[in-house]
């Protein structure tokens, strides 16, 4: 599955098992050449780092990771996004030995799916108009449907829900706007949010890395 990217680690969240498609996002030409390595050692440093005490937080927790959207920088600083899901592993006697994951890409062309049209408007709006709050009910009546309805649908078609396809085009164009303008709190307004802190804690949670570190991450790719 190339669109895929799954793994197992042990409890010190060192990859035991990755698929190809992993590794060769990473860079790598055998799989085998992550085992035994974390996060931090085969990403872009600052994101690896975040991977790497997301996953020590899930293993110490017990909890699940589910759909959640990311964007993820792989090898040549080329960014993509996915929704992720992890989940801890239990031994026999339900002690926790290490967790697995995926992150399933997301992909242009859902606007093929046969009920693609029946959100269309609502699509191009949010991408138009991500400077302003989320109004459900009014893209809901743009569909002529109900909230529950318009949810269900973007669900089908997207994988996501209305409000992560606001976050997506919200940060999509940060990250673009974060290679020319100097302020982080002029990139935070520009992109709909009117708290510069929120938005630093947004991208943080969605990226893995503040603002601030992104830059500094596409400066280094270009030699900056």
């Amino acid at each position: 599955m190339p669109d895929v990217a799954f793994f197992v680690e042990d409890v010190r969240a060192r990859y035991a098992l990755v698929n190809r498609t992993l590794a060769q996002r990473c860079g790598y030409k055998d799989k085998r050449d992550l085992y035994g390595k974390a996060a931090d050692e085969v990403f872009p440093r600052r994101f690896g780092r975040s991977y790497v005490e997301q996953d020590l937080t899930i293993i110490a927790g017990g909890r699940q990771l589910t759909d959640q959207l990311e964007l993820h920088l792989y090898s040549g600083r080329q960014p993509g996004w996915c929704l992720t899901c992890k989940e801890p592993l239990r031994n026999a006697h339900g002690r926790i030995v290490g967790i697995a994951g995926l992150s399933r890409d997301l992909r242009a062309h859902e606007s093929s799916h046969p009920a693609y049209s029946r959100i269309a408007d609502v699509v191009r709006y949010i991408h138009a108009h991500y400077v302003q709050p989320l109004n459900l009910k009014h893209l809901a009546g743009m569909a002529g449907m109900s909230v529950a309805q318009l949810e269900r649908y973007f669900h089908k078609v997207f994988h996501l829900t209305p409000r992560q396809m606001l976050l997506k085009a919200r940060l999509d164009a940060a990250t673009a706007l974060l290679v020319t303008h100097d302020k982080v709190t002029d990139v935070a307004a520009l992109c709909g949010y009117t708290d510069h802190s929120a938005f630093t804690r947004q991208f943080k949670a969605t990226v893995g890395v503040t603002p601030t570190e992104y830059r500094l991450m596409l400066q280094e790719g270009r030699g900056a």
